[in-house]
């Protein structure tokens, strides 16, 4: 096993197909596409790649921390309680354990993720 991992940003395998929970879309029909890549520390680190089309959800990460890289298109992130913050490609964030929020993606964004649960 090797120590290194090396995150392909234009994966050729299928990604997983899904959408968001009925009760979390506030707008729009967007669509999500996954490519995991890789799984350590007992299933708890999980990174890859994610692409979403527009739309609006509600972003709730409960446990989850969450660090990301937009690789292209656009987005707004809205903080409970906060202003709005916009996303474009090489922008880099990270939502912590906690956070809740409106996900808005105006151009159809992909971005390498690594999730801590």
């Amino acid at each position: 096993m090797s120590l290194l991992k090396t995150i392909d940003t234009n994966p050729t395998f299928a990604p997983r197909e899904s959408g968001p929970l009925p009760e979390r879309l506030i707008s729009g029909n967007p669509a999500f596409k996954t490519w995991a890549q890789d799984v350590a520390r007992g299933e708890t680190v999980h990174s890859g790649v994610w692409e979403a089309t527009p739309g609006e959800t509600r972003s709730i990460k409960g446990e989850t921390f969450e660090f990301c890289h937009i690789l292209s298109g656009l987005i707004e992130l809205t903080p409970e309680g906060g202003e709005p913050v916009v996303y474009k490609a090489g922008d880099s964030f990270v939502m912590k354990p906690g956070f809740v929020g409106v996900w808005k993606t105006i151009e159809t964004v992909r971005k390498i993720y690594v999730t801590v649960t």
